[in-house]
């Protein structure tokens, strides 16, 4: 049996942008993709602690080094520039490979940049 467990964490980033009218997903920095081990395509959840929103998207690489962090389509209505969001990603496991499993978190400062 495999169990879901938190594989990465990008702890408290700033939404940079919200374009409604785009294909949805979220844009993320690549250095921050590659810092918290998330690859484009891949599934996260966003839990966004300004206002309590929280939804699922897929991630599509952003340009490295820019702090982007921007919600696209329908996700941009769940969130405004300057919210505080955490993005997630889980990963599928057997239980004795999760007991051992160590996530990767990471905890940018407040202009979006590896600490």
């Amino acid at each position: 049996m495999q169990i879901q467990v938190l594989k990465s964490k990008i702890h408290r980033v700033k939404i940079t942008q919200a374009e409604l009218h785009y294909v949805g997903s979220v844009t993320i920095d690549e250095d921050l993709m590659d810092a918290a081990n998330l690859i484009e395509n891949e599934k996260v959840q966003i839990v966004n602690v300004s206002n309590g929103e929280r939804l699922e998207t897929y991630v599509i690489t952003g340009e490295r080094g820019s702090g982007q962090v921007c919600l696209n389509g329908p996700a941009a209505r769940k969130a405004q520039v300057g919210d505080v969001v955490i993005i997630i990603s889980y990963a599928g496991m057997e239980i004795e490979e999760a007991k051992k499993h160590k996530p990767v978190l990471i905890f940018p400062d407040d202009r979006n940049k590896l600490i």
